[in-house]
Parts: C-alpha cells; sequence; structure tokens
C-alpha cells in the first residue's frame, strides 16, 4: 500500500526533496506549509499524489484540527517528517529570550506538538514512522550556534525516548543529522542572527561562513531524500542517520572527544560514591 506523508517546510530544501522523492515512490505527501502556494508547481505536477495544507508549526492551536483533517480526508498518516526550520547565528550572550523562544517553537514545540497529534493514529495502525530533521548541530555545537544547536538537542532527546516509548507499537523514529547541503538554510532572508556587537572573534568567523556559504555547500538534497526513504524501508531503521561528509566526520569526531573526556577522568569519576 502507498503511504501518505505529512511534511512540514515541504516548500524547499530537505522537505522538497523528500516530498518529490516520495511522490517518485508512488506516495502521497500533504506538504505543510505556511504559503501554499509555494508548492503549486508540485501540485499541479502530480495533482492526485500532492495537496498543499496551510499550516505553521509555531501555530501550536493549529496542529490537531490540520492533522484531524488530513486523517479524516486520507484515511492515515503514515510518515510524519519535522522538516521546517531555519538556521540562527549569534553568540550566547548576544541571543535574546525572544529570539531563543521563538527557535524552540519552531524546532521543538512545533514538532512535538506534531507527534503528539499523529502518534495515536501511529499506534492505532502499530506502523508508521516520524522522521525528525535534525543537523549535526543535534550532536555538537560550536560558536555562534548556540541557539540553534540548543533546540536540535533538544529535539533529539526527545525523539531518542519517544523512540523507546513508541518501538513496541511498530512505529520508527529516525533522526535526520545533515551536514551542509544546498538549501535555503544559509539564504540572507532566512538565516536568523542576533546583533553583533563583535565581541567573540569566532562568532564573526561563523557568520561569515554562512553569509558566504549559500550555494556552495556540498550536499546534494536528492541524494540524501533517497537515503532517508531507505532508512525507513531498512528491516533494522537507524535512529540517527548523520548526513554527508562533513556531518558524517564531525559527528565521529565529537563522539570521539567525548569519550576522550570521559576516559580522562573515568577513574576519579568513578570514584564519588559512598565509601562501603
Amino acid at each position: 500500500m502507498n503511504k501518505v506523508w505529512l511534511v512540514t517546510g515541504a516548500n524547499s530544501g530537505f522537505g522538497r526533496a523528500i516530498a518529490e522523492a516520495a511522490v517518485a515512490a508512488g506516495d502521497v505527501v500533504i506538504g505543510a506549509v505556511r504559503r501554499p502556494e509555494a508548492l503549486d508547481d508540485l501540485v499541479a505536477a502530480h495533482p492526485d499524489q500532492v495537496e498543499a495544507l496551510r499550516l505553521d508549526v509555531t501555530d501550536l492551536a493549529a496542529i490537531d484540527p490540520a492533522v484531524r483533517d488530513v486523517v479524516a480526508r486520507h484515511g492515515r498518516i503514515d510518515v510524519l517528517v519535522n522538516n521546517a526550520g531555519r538556521t540562527h547565528v549569534g553568540a550566547v550572550e548576544e541571543t535574546t529570550d525572544g529570539e531563543l523562544r521563538d527557535l524552540f517553537d519552531l524546532h521543538f514545540f512545533g514538532p512535538a506538538a506534531l507527534v503528539r497529534a499523529v502518534l495515536p493514529h501511529l499506534r492505532e495502525r502499530r506502523s508508521g514512522a516520524i522522521v525528525q530533521m535534525s543537523s549535526m548541530g543535534g550532536q555538537l555545537s560550536f560558536a555562534g550556534f548556540g541557539a540553534y544547536s540548543a533546540t536540535k538537542f533538544a529535539l533529539e532527546g526527545l525523539s531518542e525516548a519517544l523512540a523507546d516509548e513508541v518501538r513496541e507499537y511498530g512505529v520508527k523514529v529516525l533522526i535526520v543529522e545533515p551536514g551542509a547541503f544546498r538549501t535555503a538554510l544559509f539564504e540572507a532572508d532566512r538565516a536568523g542572527a542576533s546583533s553583533d556587537a563583535g565581541v567573540y572573534g569566532k562568532v564573526v568567523e561563523t557568520r561569515g561562513a554562512v553569509a558566504g556559504g549559500h550555494g556552495s555547500q556540498p550536499g546534494d538534497p536528492a541524494k540524501a531524500a533517497a537515503l532517508i526513504l531507505a532508512a525507513l524501508d531498512a528491516a533494522d531503521t537507524p535512529l540517527r542517520l548523520p548526513l554527508g561528509d562533513d556531518g558524517v566526520s564531525a559527528v565521529l569526531a565529537h563522539l570521539d572527544q567525548v569519550r576522550e573526556d570521559v576516559t580522562a577522568w573515568e577513574k576519579r569519576t568513578r570514584a564519588t560514591g559512598f565509601d562501603a
């Protein structure tokens, strides 16, 4: 049976690539976007397979009615892809509460609400999948990306627990951790930025890399989407899927650093219990 996908941010980047890959596989895609007209071309090309749904994932009150409407009209949702997002650059000291809360609404609270809305339908059918589009920044962070990584760290922590909870119901959870892929993430009008006092040199470097990085990222979203579909179809779907040579290298190097930090102090940290 062909799948029914609900993909947020389906108008560009990974969302668009995943939508196109699902359509090519013969599936039905409901693209949840703030501006449905951004999907007009895909809907026109595949009117029986693609539908644009107006949804801002930060509008939590709109999520449950939207999911109920999709299920009522299509009978089910097989795959939820929490993809909507944007980048943000700023030193921790420079990032305001408002900027941080807005980013968490988009990357954490919206996806969490969508999971809550969709999960009862998946659990009832004892099948399906939830794809959480994170980032290599969900495993590690560096100067200028504290706020962005904080939201992705939170999403990954939630998703790891979620995977353990839903496994018995036949529901898969896949956390995708891309490196630099050629999406609109670094476009000037989409990349958020805190005010810059120029205090932190490494943050200045990060700002420059983001500003000059659009259009030159090495990763191909179409190849990434094909791999995501393959991972979901695999008998043993991984919990985490780093993507791109840079993403895989960064995650592995970070894990090596974590192990090095832990083992360097292991004897003393193990000895912090009460004396027998």
